[in-house]
């Protein structure tokens, strides 16, 4: 007899297969045989931000292989999640891989993936936000690689043009209009973000607001708060003070802030490898982000290891996962591409080396996670379809329009 979970699974892992990959385990009594021998050959898939991280990672593994007497291949994707679909679909997933939050959900419903959390003793070193952002039906599934919040970026150079001073760094919603309107002359744009719910989200937070409630079971985009922080936006828009990174002929906030046609722009610590490697020689400090009418808001960004359900070396794939994220290990990816730790005890070690890093690793405490809701995706995806039109637009609408296709989307899960 197949009861009505079986069903709903089946029918599920044949929705999601076409986008994302299901396990063809799926619902079924069927283990994947594991390897018990002593040397076991494992596969790793990466989405990499650049050599000195694929570096990084080829580095670590060869350590556990050479510990362990097992060997490790890691291979780079170039399209992880397309990848990671086909990999599942023909049962020949690699047996760790990067997992990112916007698809984590997908996997873990489709029964993509293992879940190891519990094995994990020291789990609770992974801040709340973090672990709930890898959670699927009250079950710890992978473990958060590093993390990465939003902060303020100010050219210095363009900012002492403008005659401002470290004390006129904006600490409220005013204040960023004031100095936004005042760094914006000629080919220099106060502000500079890009313009999807992945930046602009900010001020979501910092006005009260957000897009679903804390457990993620009901929508929450139609507020009075998340039209105010739009009507902010939209003002900054309309005044020519704030761009999007694509008006300004950029491809994101970096570059803007790198070419000078931004003084500030909205991004994460990632800004770091990047300004490094393209702009060295553009001074510019970080800052907290302004707080809005409900205070300190940012977001928060991160994937994690998962490992495959039809991995046959499942106990070697979570110990090297241990492995990789130990806080040695964090701490040398963080001096090696910019990451920040995902271990508490890891990032404040971090911050103590990387004064520079401060304003995102302060940001942590208060940082909101992104929405992890299984075929959520395309939901955002109009989301930012209609944030890009957000000058010209009706910013009630937009969230109306958001809080409707969220919440068909949540009763699929019901």
């Amino acid at each position: 007899m197949i009861n009505r979970k079986a069903v709903a699974a089946f029918t599920t892992c044949a929705a999601l297969l076409a986008v994302t990959g299901c396990s063809s385990s799926f619902g079924s009594d069927e283990q994947t045989t594991q390897d018990t021998g002593a040397q076991q050959d494992l596969t790793v898939l990466i989405a990499s931000s650049g050599d000195a991280e694929t570096a990084a990672v080829k580095e670590a593994a060869a350590a556990w292989a050479k510990d362990t007497g097992n060997t490790v291949t890691v291979d780079v994707a170039k399209d992880i999640n397309q990848q990671l679909a086909q990999s599942f679909a023909g049962s020949n997933p690699p047996d760790a891989f990067y997992v990112d939050s916007s698809q984590f959900a997908n996997y873990a419903q489709g029964g993509s993936l293992y879940p190891y959390g519990a094995e994990i003793a020291d789990a609770d070193d992974f801040s709340e936000q973090l672990r709930a952002s890898f959670t699927y039906d009250g079950e710890l599934v992978c473990l958060p690689k590093d993390t990465s919040t939003l902060a303020l970026a100010i050219n210095t150079d363009l900012w002492q043009r403008a005659g401002l001073t470290a004390d006129d760094y904006p600490t409220d919603w005013d204040e960023l209009k004031s100095v936004s309107a005042k760094l914006t002359e000629g080919d220099v744009t106060g502000l500079v973000v890009g313009g999807e719910y992945a930046r602009l989200g900010v001020f979501m937070k910092q006005a009260g607001g957000w897009i679903t409630n804390a457990d993620q079971s009901e929508m929450t985009a139609d507020t009075a708060q998340n039209a105010e922080a739009l009507t902010y936006v939209q003002e900054l828009l309309e005044s020519g003070s704030l761009k999007y990174a694509s008006e300004v002929d950029t491809n994101w906030g970096g570059e803007a802030l790198g070419t000078g046609k931004a003084a500030m722009t909205i991004e994460g610590n990632w800004l770091t490898g990047g300004m490094k490697a393209d702009y060295p020689d553009v001074n510019y400090q970080m800052v907290p982000l302004p707080a809005g009418p409900a205070g300190e808001g940012t977001l928060a960004y991160s994937q994690c290891w998962g490992v495959a359900q039809d991995s046959a070396h499942r106990e070697a794939a979570v110990d090297l996962v241990e492995y990789l994220t130990t806080s040695e290990q964090m701490l040398k990816n963080a001096d090696a591409f910019g990451v920040m730790p995902s271990r508490t005890s890891a990032l404040a070690e971090y911050a103590l080396k990387d004064p520079s890093a401060k304003a995102w690793a302060d940001a942590t405490a208060y940082a909101q996670g992104p929405v992890t809701i299984a075929g959520f995706d395309k939901v955002l995806t109009q989301f930012n379809t209609d944030l890009a039109a957000l000058g010209t637009g009706d910013p009630e609408k937009i969230l109306a329009d958001l809080q409707r296709n969220g919440e068909q989307e949540l009763a699929k899960g019901e």
